[in-house]
């Protein structure tokens, strides 16, 4: 039975695909950052009738990525731990940034790096990096989250070609909006941002969240398109996953540059 190591287990996108994988066949196991966080996966794969293992695991911590890639010696390794940032790039300090980045970029990077020798002796592997359609396109207000996502997308591509003579698929699922804690996490930081020079865009940031999330759809969707390129002999390249981030993308591509902006700016009054 193959391994599947997915990362940010515990809760949205990255639990829906750990129950799933774990449906398909796979032996399962997702990585959290918590005894309690663990529980709450241990729960949840219990409700949804299969079994899921668990690891403690803080992605930024390099040794503790190389024990458990010994541990476990993953087929299959899905990226999707990560957070969201919301502020304009004069309102983020470097800390913030470097954070983010060592997150959503050095580890995928640092997990594929330790997973590859593994998969190399079997002749075969699936990476599948959880990217965004902010990982396409970019809007004001999450220019470091944006960055990391295109970031992570340009590895990814990077990576498809020097391992794919090793039997090794590296894939890109492209998620829109759907219901996951990241959306608290842009209300959290929103309120940390007090007192700046971009507050009435911050506030019309937040109303027209509220407001979408009643449009976003359920994680088990992206969960499906990850079983998929999990699954497929001959995987995508790309997967974008939901109505609005094809939306998106049709827009980038009909629409100038100079327009889009002046809409952006005009919604935020930026």
């Amino acid at each position: 039975m193959n391994t599947v190591l997915t990362t940010g287990a515990n809760s949205g996108i990255g639990l829906a695909a750990a129950i799933a994988i774990a449906r398909a066949g796979f032996r399962s196991v997702g990585s959290v950052r918590s005894a309690e966080k663990a529980e709450a996966l241990a729960r949840a794969a219990e409700e949804a009738g299969v079994s899921v293992e668990t690891v403690l695991l803080d992605v930024t911590d390099a040794a503790a990525c190389e024990r458990v890639i010994d541990e476990i010696r993953p087929w299959g390794l899905v990226n999707n731990a990560g957070y969201s940032l919301t502020g304009a790039v004069e309102d983020v300090q470097d800390d913030e940034a470097r954070q983010l980045l060592e997150t959503m970029v050095i580890a995928p990077a640092r997990l594929a790096r330790l997973s590859l020798p593994h998969m190399r002796t079997a002749a075969d592997g699936r990476i599948v990096n959880v990217s965004s359609i902010y990982g396409r396109t970019t809007t004001p207000l999450s220019g470091w989250y944006q960055a990391a996502k295109h970031a992570l997308e340009g590895l990814s591509d990077a990576l498809r070609m020097e391992v794919a003579s090793a039997g090794v698929s590296v894939v890109l699922v492209e998620p829109g909006g759907f219901r996951t804690g990241i959306w608290e996490e842009h209300a959290r930081d929103l309120g940390r941002r007090r007192d700046s020079r971009y507050e009435t865009a911050y506030r019309r940031s937040l109303e027209s969240m509220r407001w979408a999330q009643m449009l976003m759809g359920d994680p088990a969707t992206v969960a499906t398109v990850i079983v998929r390129a999990l699954t497929a002999r001959w995987p995508s390249a790309r997967y974008l996953v939901g109505y609005d981030a094809q939306l998106v993308t049709l827009t980038d591509m009909v629409l100038p540059t100079a327009l889009k902006d002046r809409l952006s700016r005009l919604m935020l009054g930026l």
